[in-house]
C-alpha cells in the first residue's frame, strides 16, 4: 500500500469514527431491536455516502500528521461523535422517563413490555417505539447525514474534542429535553395528582372498603381515555423539537 492510499484509507477511517459512534448512540440506529451486522454495514455505508465531500480537506491533515497525531485524531473523532449521538440519545430518554411516568399515572407501571434493552413498562415502549418509527418516516435518519456533515464546521477535526464545550452542550440538551418532559407529560401529572387525591381521600372516609383496588380499573379506564386524546399531541411536540435539534444543532 503506497503513501497515498494509506492517507485515503485513514482518512475514510476517520470519517468511520465519527459517523460509527455517533449512530451507536443515535436513537433508532442504537436499538438493539436493529442486529449489530446491520448497524456495523450502515455505519460504513453511511461514511462512504458522505466521504467525497469531506476527503479533500480531511487528507492534508492526514498526510501531515505524525503516527501520535494520527492516534489523538481517531481518538477525538469518536469523542466528537459520540457527543452528537449522545445529544440526540438525550431525546429518546426524556420520553422514555416521560412514557415510564405517564404508565405510573394511569396505573399500568406494573404492566412490563418485552424488555428489548430496560425493563419498562408496555406503554412507555409503545410511545418510544412510535417515536423511533415516526423519526424514520419523516426521513429524518437521513437529516441527521446531512447534520453530521455540517458538524466538521463548529468541531472541525484539527480541533479535537473539546471537552468544555461538550459539557455545555450536553447540560444545556438535558435542561431542554427535562422542560419538553415536563412539557408532554403534563396532562398525566394533573391526571395523577387528581385521581391520587380522590382514591386518599375516599380511602380516609370509608377505611373499612378497600378503595385502591376497587377503584384501579377505573383510574386505568380514565389514563386510557385521556391518553388516547392527548397522544398525539404527545408525539407531535416531542418529533417537533427533535425535528429542530437535527436542523438547528
Amino acid at each position: 500500500m503506497n503513501a497515498d492510499t494509506s492517507v485515503a484509507v485513514l482518512s475514510l477511517f476517520l470519517i468511520f469514527c465519527r459517523v460509527g459512534s455517533c449512530l451507536m448512540l443515535l436513537p433508532g440506529y442504537s436499538s438493539l431491536r436493529m442486529p449489530v451486522q446491520i448497524r456495523l454495514l450502515v455505519a460504513v455505508a453511511a461514511s462512504l455516502v458522505i466521504s467525497p465531500a469531506l476527503l479533500p480537506g480531511m487528507q492534508g491533515l492526514v498526510q501531515s500528521s505524525g503516527d501520535d497525531m494520527r492516534l489523538q485524531l481517531v481518538v477525538t473523532e469518536m469523542l466528537n461523535g459520540a457527543l452528537i449521538g449522545l445529544l440526540g440519545r438525550v431525546f429518546m430518554l426524556a420520553l422514555q422517563f416521560a412514557g415510564t411516568f405517564v404508565a405510573n399515572a394511569i396505573g399500568m407501571g406494573n404492566a412490563f413490555g418485552v424488555a428489548m434493552e430496560d425493563q419498562e413498562p408496555a406503554i412507555a415502549s409503545l410511545i418510544t417505539l412510535t417515536a423511533t418509527v415516526m423519526i424514520f418516516t419523516l426521513n429524518l435518519h437521513a437529516e441527521i447525514l446531512r447534520a453530521l456533515v455540517a458538524s466538521y464546521g463548529p468541531m472541525p477535526v484539527a480541533g479535537g474534542f473539546v471537552s468544555r464545550a461538550g459539557l455545555v452542550s450536553l447540560t444545556d440538551k438535558l435542561d431542554e429535553t427535562f422542560m419538553l418532559c415536563l412539557r408532554i407529560a403534563s396532562p398525566f401529572v394533573v391526571y395523577g395528582v387528581i385521581v391520587n387525591f380522590a382514591v386518599g381521600l375516599m380511602n380516609k372516609m370509608t377505611p373499612q372498603i378497600p378503595i385502591y383496588f376497587i377503584s384501579l380499573p377505573f383510574v386505568i379506564a380514565g389514563g386510557m381515555v385521556l391518553l388516547g386524546w392527548a397522544i398525539g399531541d404527545f408525539l407531535r411536540i416531542f418529533v417537533a423539537s427533535f425535528q429542530t435539534w437535527v436542523f438547528n444543532g
